[in-house]
């Protein structure tokens, strides 16, 4: 059990049968009246955001999850398949389960697969993943860095938006979390 005094951001708690994760949380003390937690949770098997208030001191069940390293291999249907790093056991997991994540997965790529009481509830991505352009307009003399944007198809098929001077063939850096163009690297 944690008290609602001690919430931090990234904790999880159980609440109403379900993980959430703490996303924003707000000790607020009235003029009138007893303090209470104003929280931002966030479902960490299906993505869901929703507020909660609860009262100042509230004991709520923590939730501990496990994280195992564990390298993407191939998909087959609807299933994706990963391989524990260590042990090489290989796991099949749903789209549902991976959620958005699913458009930077790209072959080879180390996650972080998330178990709570021995059930597979998410993939963790990294931060940042570096994808290569596949399809994209080509630039244009005089574009630059603070001029507009243009959508590019990357390996894994999603779409970005990127910088006009981006062309087929480079590299970029992608945050997972927003799914926004970070830079171009170098090869």
């Amino acid at each position: 059990m944690i008290s609602t005094n001690d919430f931090r951001t990234g904790i999880t708690i159980e609440v109403d049968g379900a993980v959430w994760s703490v996303v924003e949380f707000q000790h607020v003390k009235p003029g009138k009246g007893s303090a209470f937690v104003r929280s931002k949770l966030k479902n960490v098997e299906t993505g869901q955001v929703r507020e909660r208030t609860f009262r100042a001191g509230e004991k709520v069940p923590r939730a501990h999850l496990d994280k195992k390293k564990m390298q993407y291999l191939y998909r087959s249907g609807d299933e994706l398949f990963f391989m524990d790093t260590e042990t090489y056991e290989q796991t099949p997991l749903l789209e549902e389960q991976i959620g958005d994540g699913i458009k930077y997965l790209k072959d080879n790529l180390i996650v972080e697969v998330l178990f709570y009481k021995g059930r597979c509830i998410g993939v963790e991505l990294p931060t940042f993943v570096e994808l290569e352009v596949v399809r994209t307009d080509p630039g244009v003399r005089g574009d630059t860095v603070s001029g507009g944007s243009k959508p590019a198809q990357i390996e894994t098929g999603a779409t970005v938006n990127v910088p006009l001077f981006i062309n087929e063939g480079d590299v970029i850096k992608i945050d997972t979390r927003t799914g926004e163009y970070i830079e171009r690297v170098n090869k």
